[in-house]
């Protein structure tokens, strides 16, 4: 293991349905609230450590699903954004937030160089590996895969309401987000870009796996509160797969 994992915390990262058929390659940056035992608790409350700056609560529930649905691999990361966040590069300052939302995280104040990077090559680094190797495996077999990133946020952000449910985003390949938003029918408020786009940094797995390889790809934020319990989540599975279904046969891209 890492200097910063113990053999008690195990990789971090998991691959689940690895040798599924379908083309879809889930991938799961903020799955997990677990901080590695060398961290501590990072100077945060037990609350705070539950709590979205931590996770996205309900998106591995919802990745889960759509991977059993579509028989689809889903990667999915096994420690805390708080301590890396995979969806960031390790040069992004927000890799490691001293503040994330309103809340400032005494655990990552005040790191020097060799700290961030000790952190990238522990969380990051297996991360995007393993993926990386997922993707050439497939594509020496002659697959062509399809990156779906699953995300929740929440309702209220800074005090600001949020109406829409489902965002379908995207970097500077839309096909499959056009596709999606065009077939988007009845039960949910979808929107593009929404409630985060490409200017707020949130595309760089996309950019990093999918937009180098010419891969078809689309970023799913669905709204937390709706996944908060097991109903909600496999709606929102349900409905997701059925969009990714209609969009990914024949040729709707």
């Amino acid at each position: 293991m890492s200097g910063l994992l113990s053999a008690r915390d195990g990789a971090p990262v998991a691959i689940e349905r690895a040798e599924a058929k379908s083309d879809i390659v889930l991938i799961c940056e903020h799955a997990s609230r677990r901080v590695p035992e060398s961290l501590g608790d990072m100077g945060l409350s037990e609350d705070l450590r539950k709590s979205h700056i931590a996770w996205d609560p309900g998106a591995l529930a919802v990745s889960m699903l759509l991977s059993e649905a579509l028989d689809a691999t889903l990667v999915h990361q096994r420690f805390s954004r708080l301590a890396y966040d995979c969806n960031r590069p390790p040069e992004a300052s927000d890799a490691i937030p001293e503040i994330s939302e309103v809340f400032e995280i005494p655990g990552n104040r005040g790191l020097g160089p060799v700290e961030r990077a000790a952190r990238a090559e522990a969380l990051y680094l297996p991360f995007h590996q393993a993926i990386d190797d997922l993707l050439v495996a497939r594509q020496d077999a002659g697959r062509s895969p399809v990156i779906v990133t699953i995300h929740s946020f929440t309702p209220v952000y800074k005090g600001v309401v949020r109406d829409v449910e489902i965002g379908i985003l995207h970097d500077s390949d839309s096909r499959l987000a056009d596709c999606m938003l065009a077939r988007a029918s009845d039960g949910y408020d979808v929107r593009r870009n929404q409630p985060y786009a490409p200017v707020d940094g949130v595309t760089h797995t996309l950019r990093r796996h999918a937009l180098t390889r010419k891969l078809a790809n689309v970023m799913i934020e669905i709204r937390n509160d709706l996944i908060a319990d097991a109903i909600g989540q496999a709606a929102a599975a349900g409905y997701i797969a059925g969009l990714l279904g209609e969009c990914l046969e024949g040729e709707a891209l």
